[in-house]
C-alpha cells in the first residue's frame, strides 16, 4: 500500500495535471457563464437561467487519464514500480481529484441555492435534474462522471502504449460504428420514446450506478493490457 501512496505522490509532483488546470477550466468556465448572466440580467431579463459549464474539466479530465499514463508510466517503470502498483495509484490519484471537483460542484450548487442563483438566477452548479435527489446524489453523479472521463483516457492511452496508433483508431472507429447502428437501429424500430422514458425512469441514480459500472469495466479492461504495454 505505501508503494501505491508513492505513486499518487509522483503522478501528484506535476499538481498541474491532476489539479490546478481542471480547477482554472472550472472556475474560468463559471466566470464567462456568469458574466454572460449578468449582462443579460441588467438587461431585464428574469427568471431562472441554466448553464452547463460545469462539465467543461471532464472533458479535459479525459486527457488527464491519457498524460496520467504517457507521460508517467515509462517514469515509473524505471523507478522499479510494478504495474500493479502504478495502475491502482493513478486510480487513486484521479479518485482525490474527482472526489476534489465534487465537492466543489455540491458546495457551489449550495451557495447558488442560498442566493437565488448568485443574485442573478443563474444556476451553474444546481441544476434542477440532478439535484431532485440532493446534493449528496448530486456529488457522487459529478465524481462518478469524472471519473468515468478519466477512465476512457486512460483506457485509450493503454491500447496506444500495447498495440499502437493503428489499433488505437480501429478500436475507436469500431465503437463509432456500433455506436451509429444502434441509433439507426433504435430509429428503424421507433424506439426513441421507449429509449427517453427509460433513461427518465431511471433517474439520475440509474444513470449514475450505469456510469459506474461502465467506468469500473473499463478500468478493469485496461489493467491487462497495461501488464504488456511498452513504456
Amino acid at each position: 500500500m505505501s508503494r501505491t501512496l508513492n505513486v499518487v505522490r509522483m503522478q501528484l509532483v506535476n499538481r498541474q495535471t491532476f489539479i490546478w488546470v481542471p480547477l482554472i477550466v472550472l472556475g474560468g468556465a463559471f466566470v464567462v457563464t456568469w458574466g454572460i448572466w449578468a449582462v443579460l440580467f441588467a438587461n431585464g431579463v428574469r427568471g431562472e437561467m441554466y448553464g452547463g459549464g460545469a462539465q467543461a474539466p471532464l472533458w479535459y479530465f479525459a486527457v488527464v487519464g491519457v498524460q496520467a499514463l504517457t507521460l508517467t508510466f515509462p517514469f515509473s517503470q524505471a523507478m522499479s514500480v510494478t504495474r500493479r502498483e502504478f495502475y491502482l495509484g493513478t486510480l487513486l490519484t484521479a479518485a482525490l481529484t474527482s472526489a476534489i471537483l465534487a465537492v466543489i460542484f455540491v458546495v457551489g450548487g449550495a451557495i447558488e441555492t442560498a442566493t437565488g442563483g448568485w443574485g442573478v438566477g443563474g444556476y451553474f452548479f444546481a441544476l434542477q435534474w440532478l439535484w431532485d435527489l440532493g446534493p449528496l446524489m448530486a456529488g457522487v453523479f459529478f465524481f462518478v462522471l469524472a471519473m468515468f472521463a478519466f477512465v476512457v483516457g486512460f483506457w485509450a492511452a493503454t491500447i496506444y502504449k500495447r498495440f499502437g496508433n493503428l489499433w488505437l483508431t480501429v478500436v475507436l472507429v469500431g465503437l463509432a460504428i456500433l455506436m451509429l447502428f444502434a441509433v439507426w437501429l433504435i430509429s428503424v424500430t421507433s424506439s426513441w420514446v421507449q429509449v427517453f422514458s427509460f433513461i427518465a425512469d431511471a433517474g439520475v441514480g440509474g444513470l449514475t450506478g450505469a456510469l459506474a459500472l461502465v467506468t469500473v469495466a473499463m478500468a478493469l479492461i485496461s489493467f491487462p493490457i497495461l501488464r504488456r504495454a511498452t513504456p
